[in-house]
């Protein structure tokens, strides 16, 4: 094993897809992952995604045993190593079911964190084997998925407020034959409905979310992109887009969130906040927003006062989520009540078979104890500690003059802002336990991997 990343063979060096089909599963998983709403009932909820992986993940290892690869780098190592941490506690907390409904949706969890938690094990693995331009062609795959997603939301609300159309009902319900659509907020005056769009991830404060990751991990590879870059006006424009789509979400998780992660850029970036380049997009987005706000203004303020209540009524879900904690760590301290149980047990109390605990953190802690949120603690920390390699090889690619610095090191920026972002947000949301946090993880660990070839000695 090594750190660094498994070297090419020379045939292959100049292909992108060095095996077609496998690259291709690949970098389709990577574009769908966020498509929340393409999903089947085929022993429990299967996403598009979900089946793209199955297949890959099949053809992966049997191409590896096929091959005689065993071959693995540190962090492909280090992350199987956290995949048999997790599969162990989750194991461990099937001694905590005590009913049918809590067994099926513990089997449930376990089926979606295989498929998850192996594509990250895999991908890393696969990144290490393949060229920096795939890892740039994943990249794309993933912030283009999610650019889409942000497109089909627009296009969503703008049917529903000009026409009252569902677009899901004509573009999605045909394939899924399950009835979707946009997210009604409210209704003002009994006759003006206030839509939320989520696209096609299900719900508007999922889609915020998801939408900081392209809006961070873009930002500064914009900033940095020389002048007269074929791909500096189009990202001009597609942050534009997506931080209006942003607003357009109006998810507090997901502000408070993006606004955390700012805050992190602005410690290598704060020179560039003055520059045309950060300006000029951000004084359009603040025009549009702005035409669109006095259009409506009476509907919008109303909008805006409901938003920001923060009034017990308003904000007592998501704080009052906390409170089922003492009770489990007083009775299972350590492994919790079980992988996807949190609806289970607390139907008595919610009312709802499907109440989410609306914070990734009670939901670890409720359901996996104290012993898997240190676990995962530890997971995060893996990360953080793999973007500072990638920050500080970043720097070393600038001593040494290589231009491929000024791409490596934004990334890895933007990396460690969106994960700071994710982890803020999840605090009153429930995202880290979707895949696209996984692709993700596996995205950032892998950076250092396959850009640490240009560091290694020659």
């Amino acid at each position: 094993m090594t750190s660094h990343a498994l070297p090419l063979r020379a045939t292959a060096r100049d292909r992108v897809l060095v095996q077609p089909v496998l690259d291709g599963l690949f970098l389709a998983t990577i574009f769908t992952v966020t498509y929340h709403k393409l999903q089947w009932e085929l022993a429990g909820a299967l996403t598009l995604s979900d089946v793209l992986t199955s297949v890959f993940l099949v053809l992966f290892v049997w191409l590896r045993f096929e091959q005689d690869d065993s071959r693995m780098t540190r962090t492909s190592a280090v992350a199987l190593a956290f995949f048999v941490a997790f599969a162990l506690v989750y194991l461990t907390g099937f001694y905590s079911l005590d009913t049918g409904q809590a067994l099926a949706q513990w089997a449930k969890g376990m089926v979606k964190f295989v498929l998850h938690f192996g594509f990250l094990v895999a991908a890393v693995a696969l990144l290490a084997r393949r060229s920096q331009r795939f890892y740039w062609y994943a990249l794309a795959a993933f912030m283009a998925g999610i650019t889409l997603n942000a497109v089909y939301g627009v296009v969503q609300l703008a049917l529903a407020e000009l026409t009252g159309t569902n677009l899901d009902e004509i573009l999605i319900e045909p394939i899924t034959s399950r009835q979707t659509g946009i997210n009604v907020f409210g209704a003002i005056g009994g006759t003006q409905e206030v839509f939320r769009p989520n696209a096609l991830t299900g719900d508007p404060n999922h889609l915020g979310i998801e939408l900081v990751v392209p809006l961070l991990v873009l930002t500064p590879l914009y900033l940095r992109l020389e002048r007269g870059h074929r791909l500096r006006v189009p990202l001009a424009v597609l942050l534009g887009f997506l931080l209006i789509v942003e607003l357009a979400t109006l998810s507090r998780s997901a502000l408070l969130g993006l606004g955390v992660g700012a805050l992190v850029l602005l410690l290598p970036y704060r020179r560039h906040l003055a520059r045309p380049a950060f300006l000029v997009p951000l004084g359009a987005v603040a025009v549009v927003v702005g035409a669109i706000v006095i259009a409506r203004l009476d509907f919008f303020l109303t909008v805006f006062r409901a938003r920001t209540n923060t009034s017990r009524g308003a904000a007592s879900p998501h704080f009052e989520v906390y409170g089922f904690v003492p009770d489990v760590l007083s009775t299972n301290p350590f492994f919790g009540l079980g992988l996807n149980n949190f609806a289970v047990y607390y139907e008595h109390v919610t009312g709802r078979e499907d109440f989410g605990p609306h914070s990734f953190y009670v939901a670890t802690l409720v359901e996996t104890g104290l012993v898997g949120t240190a676990l995962f603690a530890l997971f995060a920390v893996w990360v953080f500690r793999r973007l500072g390699a990638a920050r500080r090889l970043g720097r070393a690619l600038a001593a040494a003059g290589a231009p491929l610095a000024r791409r490596v090191r934004p990334l890895a920026w933007g990396m460690t802002a969106a994960l700071v972002a994710t982890l803020v947000a999840n605090l009153f949301y429930l995202t880290m336990t979707f895949y696209y946090f996984f692709v993700f993880a596996a995205l950032a660990v892998a950076l250092p991997v396959v850009f640490g070839r240009r560091a290694e000695p020659r």
